[in-house]
C-alpha cells in the first residue's frame, strides 16, 4: 500500500484502548501499534511484556507509528490495565465455558462506538501469542468478540487481530450517528470498581465456607465474575451490592459459634 502524506497532522480521536496481555515478542507489539495507527487508534496498553519495555524491536516494527509507541503504558496485571474502562471485550478464537455474549467484529465494533460516544472508556483484550487469554481474563470482560475464521486454521497473530478490530471500529465510527438521547440508564462502572466487588465477594465467600472444594474454586470464581461482568453494573449498583455483601459478612461473624477449647488447652 502506498504511503500517506506524513506532513498531515494526526488527530487523536476518542477510541478504544488496545490491551495486549503478556506479549512475548517486541515485534508483535510494534506491528499491533502500526495496525492501530492505520485506523486511528492510539491507546496501547501492554500487560507484563516478556522482554520488558521500552523495546527496540517494537519501535522498529511499528514503522514510525511513533504517536502510538510513545504513549504505550505498561501494567503488571489485566485488572490494572482495564481499571478505568467501563466496557471491555475479550477477543478469542476458542469457545469458552462461560456465559458471555459473543459478537462478531462488526457488532462488537458497533457497541464500542456507541459506548465511546457517551464519553465512557472501552477496551479490547488480546491474548498471548501461543495460547491467547486465560478464562479468568475472559471472565472479567463484558463479552467475547470472535472472527469468522476457518475452523481448521483459526489462529490469528496479534497484529492481525488488532488490525481487524481497528478496521471495524473505524468503519463503524465513521458511519455511526449518536442518538439524540439515551435510555436513561446510569453509565457502567469503571472496571476498577467491578474488580473491587469481585475481591469483596470472593473474600466473604471464603470466610463463610461457600467454596467447599478447593480445586473447584477457580472455575466457580470465573463463573461468578462472568455473571457480574455481564450485568453491566453502575457505580451505585456496585455500592449497593457491596453493602449487601458486608451485611452478610457481619451476620456470619455474629452467628459464628465460639470455638470450644480442646482438652490439651485446659481451662
Amino acid at each position: 500500500m502506498a504511503g500517506t502524506d506524513r506532513s498531515q497532522e494526526i488527530t487523536l480521536r476518542p477510541s478504544p484502548a488496545v490491551i495486549l496481555v503478556e506479549p512475548q515478542l517486541g515485534e508483535n507489539i510494534g506491528t499491533a501499534a502500526r495496525a492501530m495507527a492505520n485506523f486511528g487508534l492510539w491507546d496501547l496498553r501492554v500487560v507484563n511484556p516478556r522482554d520488558g519495555w521500552p523495546n527496540e524491536r517494537a519501535v522498529a516494527a511499528a514503522s514510525r507509528a511513533d504517536h502510538v509507541i510513545e504513549k504505550v503504558r505498561v501494567f503488571d496485571t489485566v485488572g490494572e490495565a482495564i481499571a478505568d474502562l467501563s466496557l471491555v471485550f475479550a477477543t478469542t478464537a476458542r469457545r469458552r465455558d462461560l456465559q458471555k455474549p459473543v459478537y462478531g467484529p462488526e457488532e462488537g465494533a458497533q457497541r464500542v462506538v456507541s459506548h465511546i460516544a457517551t464519553g465512557a472508556g472501552a477496551g479490547l483484550l488480546f491474548g498471548r501469542e501461543k495460547w491467547g487469554l486465560y478464562n479468568e481474563e475472559v471472565a472479567v470482560a463484558d463479552a467475547i468478540v470472535t472472527f469468522p475464521v476457518e475452523v481448521a486454521f483459526a489462529s490469528l497473530n496479534i497484529a492481525q487481530a488488532v488490525l481487524l478490530m481497528a478496521y471495524e471500529w473505524r468503519q463503524q465510527a465513521d458511519k455511526g450517528e449518536v442518538l439524540p438521547f439515551t435510555g436513561g440508564l446510569d453509565p457502567a462502572a469503571p472496571r476498577e470498581e467491578l474488580l473491587g466487588l469481585f475481591s469483596h465477594l470472593e473474600g466473604t465467600l471464603d470466610r463463610t465456607g461457600f467454596f467447599k472444594t478447593e480445586d473447584k474454586r477457580p472455575t466457580m470464581v470465573d463463573n461468578l465474575r462472568a455473571i457480574f461482568s455481564r450485568a453491566t453494573l453502575s457505580s451505585q449498583e456496585i455500592r449497593t451490592l457491596r453493602g449487601v455483601i458486608s451485611s452478610i459478612d457481619r451476620a456470619h461473624l455474629r452467628h459464628r459459634p465460639e470455638r470450644m477449647p480442646s482438652e490439651d488447652e485446659g481451662e
